[in-house]
């Protein structure tokens, strides 16, 4: 069974880090680009971040760029997302992505962002 299990949420004040983490199983983890996408509360899906099979190319939505971190470790099958200066606008459920076909995705993880 594919299976992708988010981790690492919670609360930060404003400014504060996180580091998520996404477990994965089920399929060949290091032939597959990866994504992370977020959901804010009465809000559509965003996409925030990609990263390819070989880790040899890392993407970021505007919105992220210069604060978010992607990156994968393809012999431990996890995908990863370091979070700084993080801001309040960045509350919202994280989840990781798989680019297959049908897309899979986690069942996310809460991140809030408050003083």
């Amino acid at each position: 069974e594919v299976q992708l299990v988010e981790s690492g949420g919670g609360l930060v004040q404003p400014g504060g880090s996180l580091r998520l983490s996404c477990a994965a199983s089920g399929f060949t983890f290091g032939s597959y680009a990866m994504n992370w996408v977020r959901q804010a509360p009465g809000k559509g899906p965003e996409w925030v971040s990609a990263i390819n099979s070989l880790n040899s190319g890392t993407y970021y939505a505007d919105s992220v760029k210069g604060r978010f971190t992607i990156s994968r470790d393809n012999a431990k099958n996890t995908l990863y997302l370091q979070m700084d200066s993080l801001k309040p606008e960045d509350t919202a459920v994280y989840y990781c992505a798989c680019a297959m076909e049908p897309p899979v995705w986690g069942r996310g993880t809460q991140v809030t962002v408050s003083s």
